[in-house]
């Protein structure tokens, strides 16, 4: 692969052209070997022509750059942006090149992109239905106000239906883990001080109807038990509750470990 037509490499026998007139090299093998829309192509009549034959493209340099050193033995190209991601796969799957296609589906879906950018991942896979990554994608998302997201062009690419299925993921999980909450019954959480058993009449610990109400307006939110169940947030609570209550946090580890394991137990992707 080159972009040279003087001294082209030994064996080049195909020359594509990107649409802003950036010319490669090619190895017509390899293009067969690599995906099934190049090796129909080539199985098709060819003119009779001592010419090595050029291929327009409708795709940039760039990304045809990209796309070819993704489908050559060697290293891979550095992409380190959504915005390439999208439009490179968008190619690979124009052409149906299997390698490059999956190589960008995993490079997705990378942790690098996900947690800083779930619902942009989430709107390219279900654009280019990728169901998998979709779901994948959809799970990230939870750690985030949905509503208050920034606007991203790739939300013009994809249905009414895909979104919706994001919301109801969002709102489902939050009901649910709602009812978690709301499960816990008086008495299961004790502080030694605050809970009124000296006059019979048993009541949550401050801390605890702190962390309930402080817990329902996050999960509201952002569905997950990530921030609830942090030590920063059970501080929270602590700081409003009475003197014992910090030590009645301390004691109720265990009962707070299977609270946030039966959150996590709610189906978390679409």
């Amino acid at each position: 692969m080159g972009f040279s037509l003087i001294c082209p490499p030994p064996g080049t026998d195909i020359i594509l052209k990107s649409s802003d007139d950036v010319l490669f090299d090619a190895y017509r093998r390899i293009l067969i070997e690599s995906s099934p829309f190049f090796s129909d192509m080539f199985t098709l009549p060819q003119e009779d022509d001592t010419s090595i034959p050029t291929i327009q493209f409708s795709e940039s340099g760039s990304v045809l750059s990209d796309l070819l050193m993704l489908t050559y033995p060697g290293e891979d190209p550095v992409i380190d942006t959504l915005d390439k991601v999208s439009v490179i796969l968008e190619a690979a799957l124009k052409y149906e090149m299997v390698r490059a296609t999956q190589t960008l589906r995993r490079l997705l879906v990378s942790p690098v992109f996900l947690e800083k950018e779930p619902t942009r991942v989430y709107a390219i896979a279900s654009r280019y239905d990728l169901e998998e990554e979709a779901r994948i994608a959809s799970s990230y998302t939870l750690r985030i106000n949905i509503l208050d997201c920034p606007l991203s062009d790739e939300l013009k690419h994809i249905t009414a239906w895909s979104y919706h299925r994001l919301l109801l993921l969002h709102r489902r999980r939050s009901e649910e883990a709602l009812k978690v909450l709301e499960s816990v019954q008086v008495g299961e959480v004790k502080c030694t001080q605050c809970n009124g058993i000296h006059y019979g009449a048993l009541s949550p610990p401050r801390w605890w109807t702190d962390f309930v109400r402080r817990a329902s307006e996050e999960l509201r939110i952002r569905p997950t038990s990530d921030v609830i169940f942090s030590m920063p947030f059970l501080a929270g609570s602590a700081d409003t509750g009475c003197a014992k209550c910090a030590l009645s946090i301390l004691e109720s580890h265990a009962f707070l470990e299977r609270l946030k394991k039966r959150i996590d137990e709610i189906p978390s992707t679409i």
